[in-house]
């Protein structure tokens, strides 16, 4: 169990905080654990008629915690084995809305997070990212389709290739958001907007979700961006990548290939 995985209820809405803003909401694997607990529950919860995302603090969420991966990485444990994809699977399996509330930085799986929200509001001065080349990885959480298909390939592969960020107000202009509005409106926004959803009819909105999105082959894509997501997270380029990161550092790939 972690405290950095909150939740709450009321009028429909399940409210789930990302709570750890002194290191920028960085998943570690007990959160995801705590986050898969949190999805699989408001899933069966015929109470729960809306999933809402946020974060703690100023940012939305860094990504993966890094000394957490490198750890995992030195173990050689198999990705499909990490609390991770028990998270990701929840996440192609959920067939209620959700919405998310993003403040500050989205980072890796902060962004490709919001790949599967319903509705996303985004603060202006946001900045979102999918630096996983940069760190020799690869894509997750499906979103080597996922992407591409909210702001097509040429805008998705210079996000997954050069891992540049891109602020809100671009994110609502490609696609990736639903309102991009002044940061001290988001949270009020994205609750008024998770509010409306949870009057919806519940069996219609579930239905026509679920005619919008493929969740085996979701699944599907998960398991083969973990297999290559796995191979890189133990070669000597990701071991590269992770040391730079610690040393603040621009990484040295010129002997790789």
């Amino acid at each position: 169990m972690t405290d950095h995985i909150q939740t709450g209820w009321a009028d429909g809405v399940l409210t789930v905080t990302l709570a750890r803003p002194r290191k920028k909401n960085a998943i570690t694997q007990a959160m995801y654990a705590a986050l898969s607990d949190a999805v699989e529950t408001a899933r069966r919860d015929d109470a729960v008629r809306v999933l809402l995302f946020r974060g703690e603090g100023d940012s939305f969420s860094a990504g993966n915690d890094i000394a957490d991966f490198i750890a995992i990485g030195s173990r050689g444990e198999p990705p499909l084995d990490m609390s991770v994809f028990r998270f990701l699977k929840a996440l192609a399996d959920f067939d209620k809305p959700v919405v998310a509330a993003v403040r500050g930085r989205a980072v890796g799986v902060g962004l490709t997070l919001l790949l599967h929200c319903d509705m996303v509001v985004v603060a202006e001065d946001a900045l979102l990212s999918a630096p996983f080349v940069n760190l020799a990885l690869a894509p997750e959480a499906a979103s080597s389709m996922l992407l591409p298909a909210a702001i097509g390939h040429r805008r998705a592969f210079e996000m997954f290739a050069l891992g540049e960020p891109i602020d809100g107000r671009t994110a609502a202009a490609w696609g990736l958001a639903n309102r991009a509005v002044p940061a001290g409106q988001v949270e009020a926004a994205a609750a008024d907007l998770a509010a409306k959803l949870a009057l919806r009819a519940p069996n219609s909105i579930r239905k026509t979700k679920r005619l919008m999105r493929d969740a085996e082959g979701l699944w599907a894509l998960m398991q083969r961006e973990g297999e290559a997501f796995g191979s890189q997270m133990s070669s000597p380029e990701a071991m590269e990548a992770f040391l730079a990161f610690s040393q603040k550092r621009a990484p040295d790939f010129s002997g790789s290939g």
